[in-house]
C-alpha cells in the first residue's frame, strides 16, 4: 500500500501538537520555580517583529485543524483566540488533536489532485491537495511549532530535540 497524505499528516500533526503540549508543561515548570508569571511566558517571542507565545499555538493548531479539514473536504471548527494561561493553551491543542482524528483519512487522500482554495492575506490561494499539504500546510505547521518551541527554549526551560520531536513510533535496534 502507498504512504497517503492521511498518513504524513494526520499522526504527524498530532504528535507535534501533543509534543508541545509537554514543551508548554515544561515551560509552566520553568516559570513556576523562577516564580515568573505564565503571563509573561505567553507573550515571550524570539524577536521584536514575531508573533508571542500565545499566537504561535493559535497559528499551529490552525494549520492543522483548518489545512487537513480542506483536504478531508469539511468545514473546520472555528476556535476563538481566547486562551489567556497555559491551561487553555493546552485545552486548544489537545481538542485540536481530538477533532484531526476524526477526520475521514480517505477524503484526506483522495483530495491529492483537487483543487483546493484558501484564504492567503486578503486574497486566496488554490492549490492542488497534495501540493497545498506538502508546500504550504506542513511548512507553515512546521515553522510555527518550531517558534512556539523556540520561545519556550529561549525563555529559560530545559527542553531539547527530543521534546519538540514527541513521541513518534520507533523501534530500537
Amino acid at each position: 500500500m502507498p504512504y497517503s497524505m492521511s498518513q504524513s499528516s494526520v499522526p504527524v500533526c498530532a504528535t507535534g501538537l501533543n509534543a508541545l503540549i509537554a514543551v508548554l508543561d515544561k515551560g509552566a515548570a520553568y516559570a513556576a520555580a523562577k516564580k515568573i508569571d505564565n503571563a509573561v511566558l505567553l507573550g515571550w517571542r524570539l524577536a521584536p517583529d514575531m508573533f508571542a507565545l500565545t499566537r504561535q499555538v493559535q497559528i499551529a493548531t490552525d494549520q492543522a485543524k483548518n489545512g487537513l479539514s480542506r483536504l478531508a473536504g469539511v468545514e473546520p471548527p472555528m476556535f476563538e483566540d481566547i486562551e489567556p494561561t497555559i491551561e487553555g493553551q493546552k485545552v486548544r491543542l489537545a481538542k485540536t488533536v481530538a477533532y484531526i482524528k476524526t477526520l475521514d483519512p480517505k477524503a484526506i487522500d483522495a483530495s491529492s489532485e483537487r483543487d483546493i482554495t484558501f484564504p492567503l492575506g486578503p486574497k486566496k490561494g488554490q492549490m492542488k491537495g497534495a501540493d497545498y499539504l506538502n508546500h504550504y500546510v506542513l511548512p507553515n505547521f512546521y515553522f510555527h511549532m518550531s517558534a512556539a518551541y523556540g520561545i519556550v527554549r529561549s525563555f529559560g526551560a530545559d527542553i531539547g530535540k527530543r521534546d519538540f520531536l514527541g513521541n513518534f513510533p520507533i523501534t530500537m535496534v
